[in-house]
């Protein structure tokens, strides 16, 4: 076999375009010898890339790069690779390809796994990545004798009543596919350091379970390894990678991208790090949910090489995608529990606070719900000149430098596990208090929680102080393959941290003794001015695809109107939308406001449906609030599809806008507003169009005393006469009245082109 005089092999570059921007891996472009590489040009089969092993196809490299597939591995073996790519089939449902090689090419039986052309290739031709792997060889597990016991586990895992056993089931069944001798799960925190929650291991290995390990083991290209291949096999830890060679014939060599590549060589210090653990076969699963990484399951094989089939890596992987949705499932279980658990305490508390016989810092302790509400050791109220504690607290001097540290944060909420690091001066004042969360008041009143130390001993499997590489004399190496000795770190001065949903509930329940204190009529003009602000959300819903803006303007008068909204993402993953008005102006409109948005908020997180939503608050106004009227418009969104159903009682129609700049109404209001309504409703239909806009507003941005209804629409229609993209305070000078008495509301949600 002949090759022409310009054309020959070439290394890929380590370190240029072809590590950074196309094969996006660290250091040498090398690949594990258990297989071959090769990339082909897919408008004519030709093979721009191999690695270095080709004698596994009976030729040498220069006999291999710049010929056609079905020269290197024969007519009917290269038929079938091509054929699936020609097509266009979608590569992960036809892998692995069988392939038997002629006795010329080497012969033998391989699996050839397909990876398809980069989506972004260029100006360079697309090339599919070949790799080809020696077929599983006799008494090696495979789907035939693994579909069973995956089948097994996956039952099992539904049935797991605990996370404990979720990960026991897990790791038990990836141990027994695989046959390696330890299967253990790292889970993250949010710095990035793991701990070995749970493993599965061959008897007479020391266990790891409870160990630590430092951010520093999980580097950024080790995280891209895990990304980008959830299960990567290294079946010989001591085997050297294979070079990946380019073909030469004088003109631009395209790169293929092989980061999903399953031989692609993993970073030299991951693979130090495991030899170091005295493996000589490793095997990494990265576990994400939701786009985040929260743990990874690292098997090791310390007799020898393993080698794990591809069917049976896939079956790993279909197992631990599950065991990520079971966690998250259960994760999300117990967060709507503690959650209702919260929302029971903070209704208390609201009841609490009305209370106005007695001081408020008496009225929401004297329950114990505070310290309740967020699991705290003890709790101060500053309020009204008065300061009332419960629990365990610090002494006067302590509490004046809680209080002070909160009122002087410039924050309404403030949080630490640690106060000795976050405000050393404060912590001297208050020596037995570790943690601290405080809510802000007006005129320098406050509520601060507070948390005793929690000290724990931390076992770390490698040194916690340094980011150095793991060395060959590394204790490590001993600690984990022949002794109990540990890195062993007391962690004091810390409480048990601030969980998000605690957090909020301190700031809902600052919401609550805002309107408390205007109730109370302490300082009513700064007192209504917060109010104002926390009965409004104070981030709106994030939804992919799809941007929200809000504004509200007031009345203008001192007095808080009735105007609210709202945005939120329910468990359907629909967005929920609402505009609504309580008729009048002052307290009681806004009190009926703040029960209003809360029963519905309940009502949208518990129904399938804009109507049911509202049929729901209906009758809550029906029974707790008669006499009060409100004008209301539900609307829920599909953020797929851009549908819309939407409730609107008493209130004026959405507005949808094209992505030209042209309108449509929805239907107006089929009924009254609420309490003069005899029934809700059915629900209508709208289409928000991709590029363009729904918009939801109140009576206030509209109506003026000296002219129609329809007149203040047809100015709020013209406004998004540049299209969807108007600035919504353009659109709000352009449509309100500066004179008007009533407050105004106009929130715009876009959907992406």
């Amino acid at each position: 076999m002949t090759r022409s005089p310009a054309a020959s092999a070439v290394p890929v570059p380590a370190s240029d375009e072809a590590a950074t921007s196309a094969t996006r891996l660290p250091g040498s472009v090398t690949v594990q010898p258990r297989g071959m590489l090769l990339a082909v040009r897919v408008s004519d089969g030709v093979v721009l890339h191999t690695s270095a092993n080709t004698e596994i196809v009976g030729r040498c490299p220069a006999e291999v790069l710049g010929r056609p597939l079905s020269e290197v591995l024969g007519p009917q073996p290269a038929g079938q690779v091509l054929a699936p790519v020609v097509a266009g089939t979608d590569l992960a449902t036809v892998n692995p390809v069988a392939l038997e090689l002629p006795d010329d090419r080497g012969g033998g039986a391989y699996e050839a796994i397909l990876h398809g052309p980069r989506r972004d290739p260029g100006p360079t031709p697309p090339l599919v990545v070949v790799e080809m792997e020696p077929a599983r060889p006799s008494g090696v597990r495979g789907a035939a004798s693994g579909y069973g016991p995956l089948r097994t586990a996956l039952a099992d895992l539904e049935l797991a009543d605990s996370l404990d056993e979720l990960y026991d089931v897990a790791l038990g069944a990836v141990r027994s596919l695989t046959g390696f001798d330890r299967a253990s799960l790292h889970l993250l925190d949010a710095q990035g350091n793991s701990e070995v929650v749970a493993e599965a291991r061959a008897c007479g290995l020391v266990p790891w379970t409870g160990l630590h390990f430092p951010a520093s083991e999980l580097p950024p290209e080790t995280r891209e390894l895990h990304s980008r291949v959830r299960v990567h096999l290294v079946d010989d830890l001591e085997a050297r990678g294979v070079r990946v060679l380019a073909h030469d014939d004088g003109g631009p060599v395209p790169w293929p991208d092989l980061g999903t590549a399953t031989l692609r060589a993993a970073p030299p210090a991951y693979l130090e790090r495991h030899r170091s653990r005295g493996a000589r076969a490793a095997l990494g699963v990265g576990l994400f949910h939701g786009g985040e990484l929260w743990g990874v399951i690292y098997c090791h094989h310390y007799g020898g090489p393993r080698r794990v089939p591809y069917d049976v890596r896939v079956g790993v992987e279909v197992l631990t995608g599950n065991l990520s949705a079971l966690r998250a499932a259960r994760l999300g279980t117990d967060r709507d529990a503690e959650t209702r658990r919260q929302d029971r305490v903070l209704a208390h508390l609201a009841a609490d606070s009305r209370d106005e016989t007695v001081p408020l810092g008496t009225a929401i302790t004297r329950s114990g719900w505070t310290r309740r509400l967020v699991r705290a050791d003890g709790a101060i109220v500053s309020a009204e000149g008065r300061v009332t504690s419960v629990g365990h607290v610090p002494d006067d001097a302590g509490r004046r430098a809680l209080i002070a540290w909160v009122a002087g944060a410039g924050e309404e909420v403030v949080a630490t596990d640690c106060l000795g690091e976050t405000a050393p001066d404060v912590a001297a004042a208050a020596p037995d208090v570790a943690g601290a969360m405080g809510i802000a008041l007006p005129e320098g009143q406050v509520v601060v929680w507070l948390r005793d130390e929690v000290q724990r001993r931390v076992d770390w499997g490698s040194d916690p102080t340094t980011s150095r590489p793991v060395r060959a004399d590394d204790p490590i190496r001993t600690m984990l393959r022949s002794s109990q000795e540990r890195w062993r770190e007391v962690v004091d001065r810390h409480s048990l941290p601030w969980l998000p949903d605690q957090v909020e509930s301190a700031v809902a329940l600052r919401g609550h003794l805002l309107e408390a204190l205007y109730l109370r009529g302490r300082k009513e003009v700064r007192a209504t001015e917060e109010l104002q602000r926390s009965l409004l959300p104070q981030e709106l819903a994030q939804v992919d695809g799809w941007e929200i803006e809000a504004r509200y303007e007031a009345a203008g008068t001192g007095l808080v109107g009735g105007d609210w909204y709202d945005a939120l993402v329910l468990p359907s993953g629909h967005l929920a939308l609402v505009v609504g008005d309580v008729t009048g102006h002052g307290l009681q409109a806004a009190a009926t406001m703040g029960q209003l948005r809360t029963a519905l908020r309940t009502s949208l997180v518990g129904s399938d449906s804009a109507h049911e939503a509202a049929r729901l608050l209906f009758d809550v106004m029906r029974w707790t609030l008669p006499g009060e009227l409100a004008t209301l418009t539900v609307a829920l969104v599909d953020p797929a599809t851009g549908s819309v159903e939407n409730v609107s009682l008493g209130h004026p129609p959405l507005l949808v806008v094209s992505p030209d700049g042209s309108v449509r109404w929805a239907p107006r209001a089929g009924a009254p507003p609420l309490g003069l309504a005899g029934d809700v409703p059915p629900a209508h239909r709208v289409e928000v169009p991709r590029g363009g806009a729904l918009v939801l507003y109140s009576d206030g941005l509209v109506e003026r005393r000296d002219e129609s209804v329809g007149d203040g629409l047809a100015r709020l229609a013209a406004a998004f006469g540049t299209g969807p993209r108007t600035d919504v305070d353009d659109v709000v000078r352009a449509t309100r009245d500066e004179r008007s008495a009533d407050d105004a509301t106009l929130m715009v949600v876009r959907r992406q082109a």
